[in-house]
């Protein structure tokens, strides 16, 4: 989920080193983490076999890593390359579940969603949304609230009480549910923008592009798989 890797104070530490924060800089670090993740997750695609029986172990260690990122984030340079890897091994595994029962879904939904980056940035730097505190309020808010309905979810597959109504059905609902999801984590992005420019502007230690590379990565990985589950239902 998106995201609250990336706030103000973050950014707002006092700085011990001539090398500060930029946005080529940020740029050229997610560049690296996604190269990662794409190469993992297309091991992950072509061996299956060999990565199934170690999905949990990986899932439990990219939690790990992303725990020890998030209060640790001078360690991020070092931390987030690794996560990426084991973040590509997950989707990669989920991507080839999807593709089996969807033929095609996995290029539609990467091609969504590098058109939705597009357009949330193009808004961003034309103005046409900016992250006010009362725009910030309402993305947050709504983005903990999916967390939580996730949670249940979660809880009540865990327990056999049944599934969160319409999250996992291809009703109308259902694909309503999923394209508020899909509009949340969209506008997320815009609050990404937003921070790793304040972060510029405070002149925030080099290792913050790491974090913040990270922190726009995990996003971008959220809205891709809510592509996911929005085309499968509309395929459904």
């Amino acid at each position: 989920m998106s995201n609250p890797l990336l706030k103000d104070s973050v950014f707002q530490s006092p700085v011990r080193s001539n090398e500060v924060m930029t946005v080529s800089g940020t740029i050229n670090k997610s560049i690296i983490l996604w190269f990662f993740l794409a190469v993992s997750a297309f091991y992950s695609w072509t061996h299956s076999n060999v990565i199934m029986p170690l999905l949990f172990p990986i899932l439990i260690g990219a939690f790990v890593l992303a725990i020890i990122s998030i209060f640790k984030k001078t360690a991020s340079p070092f931390l987030s390359p690794l996560y990426a890897i084991c973040e590509g091994f997950v989707l990669g595994t989920i991507s080839l579940y999807f593709e089996k029962s969807y033929p095609g879904i996995v290029v539609n939904a990467i091609l969504l969603t590098i058109c939705v980056l597009f357009c949330m940035l193009a808004s961003y730097k034309t103005g046409i949304l900016k992250a006010t505190p009362r725009f910030q309020k309402i993305v947050i808010l709504s983005t903990f609230a999916i967390a939580f309905v996730y949670i249940v979810d979660l809880l009540l597959n865990v327990f056999g009480a049944g599934s969160f109504p319409y999250i996992h059905d291809s009703s109308t609902l259902g694909v309503i549910v999923s394209l508020i999801i899909v509009a949340v984590a969209s506008l997320n992005l815009i609050i990404d923008f937003d921070l790793i420019e304040n972060g510029v502007r405070y002149g925030a230690p080099k290792y913050m592009e790491w974090y913040s590379a990270f922190s726009l990565m995990i996003t971008l990985v959220w809205l891709y798989l809510e592509m996911l589950r929005l085309l499968s239902k509309l395929r459904d």
